[in-house]
């Protein structure tokens, strides 16, 4: 059997900038994403997994603005509603893809629940980013007309933050498993799956939350065992001192030292350390490789020649 590979994908990416924001635009930057994905696909049975930040926010802005004349649309609701529409285009950016390279696959989405605690404190202290960027000015104006939660976003401008509490339990893991063995290219836990509470007699409720989609990436793979976790993301390499002088690419690194460098503080916590704590999450629980890396730069990735690439000591 082929090695299993999770491969996340960020909702950013698909955002490439302010005068490209449209559905039409997202699904051409998904077929781009898809199209650098492809050798991965000759040698590795493949999980993908998605962000959702900014298309979450679109759709509260859009629930908000239209208020007066229809309910506004919940937080877990958001995230349901992005799996589907999100899955579908990576679905048939895939199925293209696969017409095209002559590859017998065929691409499914799992609507994915994550269970969380009502207990964590995130529901108390929120530090998630979704939704589009905004200067200060304009931060404190949505603030103040909306009743957002509004932080600076590691440099890159102003963002509204929504509670984003652990990932302890994929609710659909036995499905997504099955999938994945029965040689389908599955697609699950979009956006970090969808936030729902496991009330004491086993049923569910939704969470008003929004999971980290790398963290839950991360338990993903770690418990379908897979023998690759790639994230793909904006910046070629991960970096020590990001931004300064004495910035220092990182390309192969051990736990033990990755561990180091996170207490040391050199990752963002808009940004980059969310990547590297899921990185360092799926290492320790018995994971062998990881890969950083933009999605231009997969194919070499996966030759050694580009991105991080993280290992257990």
């Amino acid at each position: 059997m082929k090695p299993l590979a999770v491969v996340a994908i960020g909702g950013n990416s698909l955002i490439k900038d302010a005068a490209h924001q449209s559905v039409a635009d997202q699904y051409l930057a998904v077929v781009e994403s898809m199209r650098n994905l492809m050798p991965l696909f000759r040698n590795h049975r493949i999980v993908l997994t998605h962000g959702n930040g900014p298309q979450v926010g679109f759709i509260l802005i859009r629930s908000f603005l239209a208020r007066s004349v229809l309910h506004e649309v919940p937080l877990d609701s958001c995230g349901a509603d992005t799996q589907g529409a999100l899955g579908y285009q990576l679905q048939q950016a895939l199925h293209n893809e696969f017409v095209r390279e002559r590859l017998p696959f065929t691409p499914v989405t799992v609507v994915t629940q994550v269970v969380v605690d009502q207990a964590d404190p995130e529901f108390h202290n929120p530090s998630k980013p979704i939704g589009p960027f905004y200067s200060q000015e304009q931060a404190a104006d949505v603030q103040a007309r909306y009743g957002w939660t509004m932080r600076e976003d590691a440099g890159r401008g102003w963002r509204q933050v929504v509670p984003s509490p652990e990932p302890l339990e994929i609710l659909e893991l036995n499905a997504i498993a099955h999938l994945v063995n029965d040689g389908y290219v599955t697609i699950a836990v979009g956006g970090g799956g969808i936030p729902v509470l496991k009330r004491p007699d086993g049923s569910l409720e939704g969470a008003i939350a929004v999971i980290d989609k790398d963290k839950a990436s991360s338990l993903l793979a770690t418990q379908l065992q897979a023998d690759l976790f790639l994230i793909s993301t904006s910046v070629e390499q991960v970096y020590l001192n990001f931004g300064k002088p004495n910035q220092m690419a990182l390309t192969d690194v051990r736990l033990s030292e990755l561990r180091r460098y996170e207490a040391e503080g050199h990752f963002k916590a808009g940004s980059m350390l969310p990547k590297i704590v899921a990185v360092r999450r799926f290492l320790e629980a018995g994971g062998q490789h990881a890969i950083i890396t933009s999605p231009e730069l997969i194919d070499d990735a996966l030759l050694g020649k580009a991105g991080s690439h993280f290992y257990r000591d």
